[in-house]
């Protein structure tokens, strides 16, 4: 069983590659919250389960993270990627 962790900094356009984006910023949205990130894995095909009691490392306030379950058949770039683009839908 393969679990991935999007971080809702991975997908949030306010910040840089170096500080944890992982997508480009034509598919990144502004402060993206865990319930979105949640609802697009959910919507894309996959399991999401939040936690929201957990920080990012590299950020000092607590914003929570969508652990995705039983994603076999996707890598984590081409997750985030489907996770972003869904993101973007629902925001327009």
């Amino acid at each position: 069983m393969v679990e991935n962790v999007i971080w809702p900094v991975a997908l949030d356009a306010n910040h840089s590659r170096s500080d944890g984006r992982r997508v480009s910023l034509n598919l990144a949205v502004e402060e993206p919250t865990v319930d979105e990130i949640a609802k697009a894995v959910q919507q894309v095909g996959y399991d999401a389960v939040i936690e929201r009691d957990k920080t990012y490392p590299r950020e000092y306030e607590a914003r929570g993270r969508v652990v995705v379950k039983d994603a076999d058949d996707a890598t984590k770039s081409d997750l985030l990627g489907a996770v972003a683009a869904y993101m973007q839908a629902l925001r327009e």
